[in-house]
């Protein structure tokens, strides 16, 4: 993308759905505004610009990517899901350059897609058990808050490195409605 033109991204914004029928399938309306505003940022990002990183001991997008696929797999799909997913933690931080952007977004879209139709299944009762997850105990309730905050966090990271990469005139506008504001 060419500095100057602007991202008018197609974001399916939480907030632009109304209100939810439930607090899970309100986490699955963030998950997707996330990747959604993840896949517009990087989108026409090199290889080489998706695994930069900024000091020796940062990640790049590339790492983050896989951490957030990594992370809604184990805490969503696995603990509220009951699937089967084996994390390798320490790999998606220490992954140099081995995939291509499509590649990670398709991983990152696929646990978005997966842990958004569990979310969408969960009853209440779901939210209320209690499991523990990488050493903590926790509820439905605070995996799928975690999960979102989690994803809303590195979320910011990655809209800054692309910003950062783009340079001068980047063009990301997430919010173009409050431009005037």
């Amino acid at each position: 993308m060419a500095n100057g033109s602007t991202i008018r991204s197609s974001v399916r914004l939480a907030l632009d759905r109304g209100p939810a029928p439930s607090f899970a399938d309100l986490a699955a309306r963030y998950l997707e505004e996330y990747l959604d505003k993840i896949c517009a940022t990087i989108d026409g990002l090199s290889h080489e610009q998706i695994w930069w990183r900024p000091t020796s001991d940062s990640n790049s997008i590339g790492n983050l990517l896989m951490h957030l696929a990594g992370n809604l797999r184990l805490w969503i799909g696995n603990h509220l899901g009951g699937g089967d997913f084996v994390r390798d933690r320490s790999g998606e931080f220490a992954a140099d350059g081995e995939l291509d952007a499509p590649q990670l977004v398709a991983g990152l879209a696929a646990a978005v897609e997966h842990c958004a139709a569990v979310l969408r299944a969960l009853d209440d009762d779901s939210l209320e058990t209690v499991t523990t997850v990488q050493g903590y105990t926790v509820d439905g309730l605070g995996i799928a808050f975690h999960a979102t905050e989690h994803m809303s966090y590195h979320c910011g990271q990655i809209v800054q490195l692309a910003k950062q990469l783009r340079g001068e005139g980047h063009g990301i506008e997430l919010y173009p409605q409050h431009s005037d504001e």
